[in-house]
């Protein structure tokens, strides 16, 4: 049982919900747990394909920062939104509030844009929508989130055909790529010297993700890190023209060529089965021919029980 001490704060810097009883339903089910939940979003004043306008979903944001009952902000869900908040975001007022920040996929430019500034850490991690309030929860994505809340350490474990032996040490960075170039060069990229970069994407062809790892090769920022480890790259479709260019391929070629060791199998991205990677931890990364462990801590908890 969780402490119902803890507080959730539901914001929505993105997209909205599907329903408004797809909310309700997981208000009442955290709720259910002995869990606060303060929300944020209100339905009906969804605009466009966001979950309210922009100065809407800045409000959001900095009403859950400022909650003084709230211990996490968990995002409703990802989809397109962030971006158009970044100039607007008082990431002062983010990092010296406390919270723990939560989402992936498009939550990602929050990530780089809060380290980026104040060296803050959050959790790249599930989401309202999807995960809290699905029809049915993946006891695994939930219960791997509780776990790594409740530190002080966490670890996640993979598999992957000729992942490279490797035993480094490095700040644990990254997740949606197409998020990640989306920021390259500008203020809210972070630089990370001997980082463990870890990436995921949803319908990217391979040579999209080649292309993309290329530019960070290309720019430095693979040179510094001390391994890539990917997620889920799936939901892509090949064509005759591919002429059996696919992702095994592209990633021989990315092997070859990048400058940092690339490990696979990180139950990561657009699937319903994922862990939890705290955005700025310490990592330590294990790598062997029977699979690798990645150990993260120096990163923000919660008392969960």
């Amino acid at each position: 049982m969780i402490t119902p001490k803890i507080g959730i704060a539901l914001v929505a810097p993105g997209g909205y919900a599907p329903d408004a009883e797809t909310v309700a339903r997981g208000i009442a089910r955290l709720e259910s747990q002995g869990i606060l939940v303060h929300n944020y979003y209100e339905h009906d004043k969804r605009h466009l394909r966001f979950g309210g306008t922009d100065e809407s979903r800045l409000a959001q944001l900095n009403a859950a920062a400022a909650d003084p009952d709230v211990q996490l902000v968990i995002a409703l869900r990802g989809q397109y939104g962030m971006t158009r908040l970044l100039p607007h975001i008082d990431f002062d007022r983010m990092a010296d509030s406390g919270k723990i920040f939560v989402g992936f996929s498009d939550i990602t430019a929050f990530h780089m844009a809060l380290y980026a500034r104040r060296g803050a850490i959050s959790y790249a991690g599930p989401m309202f929508a999807g995960d809290f309030s699905a029809a049915e929860p993946d006891e695994f994505t939930l219960g791997d989130f509780w776990r790594c809340l409740a530190g002080p350490t966490h670890s996640v474990t993979g598999e992957g055909r000729e992942n490279p032996a490797l035993d480094v040490n490095g700040t644990v960075w990254g997740g949606n790529l197409a998020m990640i170039m989306s920021l390259a060069g500008t203020d809210y990229f972070p630089r990370i010297d001997g980082g463990i970069l870890f990436l995921e994407d949803i319908a990217e062809h391979p040579y999209r993700v080649e292309r993309m790892l290329l530019q960070l090769m290309q720019t430095g920022v693979l040179a510094r890190q001390r391994a890539i480890v990917l997620g889920d790259f799936s939901g892509y479709r090949l064509a005759p023209a591919d002429n059996g260019y696919n992702f095994d391929e592209m990633l021989a070629y990315l092997r070859a060529t990048l400058p940092c060791p690339v490990l696979t199998g990180l139950e990561f991205g657009h699937i319903q089965r994922r862990v939890t990677i705290p955005f700025g931890a310490q990592g330590h990364l294990v790598s062997a021919k029977s699979g690798w462990r990645l150990t993260m801590s120096d990163y923000p908890t919660v008392r969960v029980g």
